[in-house]
């Protein structure tokens, strides 16, 4: 399958309520968030932010009270119908789900081919601005809110639980689950309590480090933050989709790249010096990455029935003892 079809299964929030499998039917919902150029800026100079409101989707279980929910974040290909079989499953058991897009409104179609196009620092502060709001709302239980990201939406609420305690706000989300997330920028420091987080990656991604996802978890773990991690025997990059393992020639990665961390202020250490500049990018980080030959183009994506219920099972067991 060429990338331009798999691009067309972007579904978009904006027009119409979505209607999931079990008959349950999306409310369409605008989430304020801003753009900021990295963590040093959004952590030091809020004030610098350009706000921006991004599409989503609310899915409420029927009869069910102020339920705890669920922020679903997309990867770098958008919305897919992935994303809502993930609404469905949490619906279907109590769980309200909000599903958000932060690409249309940033005239954004994907980020496969270049990651730079806004920064991962925004992508954090969406699923941030987006718990503030779900919690103001009556219909949703806001001491039981948590976020679950694919790919670069994975790199996102472990980023946000980080920048939580150094935001200082106002909420705090019960869970986190990060799956096959991008883990080649750390927070120096992540400490989370009392989030807990679990993280979930096939053996064989080829655009996320696995090793990458592990010493994350383990220092989250050894902050005294409640993380696990499981790695999933012959699984490739979101195998959770269903679809048969395609190439995408397009795709930009850097899996063995060395891993870029963040100190408290938000200002990122170069990891050949050691020395930490407040006025750096992560676009500049990612070009070193391509000079010193990590990067290359094309990277598989996909699985199987089997692996995507190995997922699903995984991700469903989760939520159900977080918010049991």
């Amino acid at each position: 399958m060429s990338m331009k079809l798999t691009l067309m299964s972007s579904i978009a929030l904006n027009e119409i309520p979505y209607r999931l499998n079990n008959g349950i039917e999306g409310e369409l919902w605008q989430v304020r968030t801003a753009d900021v150029r990295s963590f040093h800026e959004l952590i030091s100079f809020p004030e610098r932010a350009v706000a921006l409101s991004i599409d989503a989707q609310l899915f409420f279980p029927p009869g069910i009270e102020s339920p705890a929910a669920v922020i679903v974040v997309p990867g770098s290909l958008g919305v897919g119908s992935s994303h809502m079989r993930k609404a469905e499953l949490l619906v279907s058991a109590g769980i309200a789900a909000c599903v958000i897009d932060p690409f249309r409104q940033r005239g954004v179609t994907s980020t496969v081919s270049n990651q730079a196009q806004y920064s991962f620092a925004a992508s954090a502060w969406d699923v941030i601005a987006t718990l503030e709001q779900l919690t103001n709302l009556e219909r949703v239980d806001p001491s039981r809110i948590g976020a679950q990201g694919h790919s670069r939406g994975g790199s996102a609420v472990l980023s946000a639980i980080c920048l939580q305690r150094l935001l200082e706000t106002s909420n705090t989300f019960s869970a986190v689950y990060a799956a096959y997330p991008w883990c080649g920028q750390q927070f120096l420091n992540p400490q989370v309590d009392p989030t807990r987080v679990r993280a979930i990656v096939g053996d064989q991604d080829e655009w996320c480090s696995p090793q990458q996802v592990q010493g994350y978890i383990q220092a989250i773990r050894l902050t005294g933050g409640d993380a696990t991690c499981k790695i999933v025997d012959g699984a490739h990059h979101s195998f959770d989709r269903d679809t048969p393992l395609e190439m995408i020639a397009e795709a930009s990665v850097a899996p063995s790249a060395p891993t870029i961390y963040v100190n408290d202020d938000g200002s990122m250490i170069h990891p050949i010096s050691g020395e930490t500049a407040t006025e750096w990018s992560e676009r500049e980080l990612m070009l070193y990455s391509m000079r010193a030959g990590f990067g290359r183009r094309g990277a598989h994506i996909g699985g199987s029935g089997q692996l995507a219920d190995i997922f699903h099972s995984d991700m469903m067991s989760y939520w159900q003892s977080t918010f049991s």
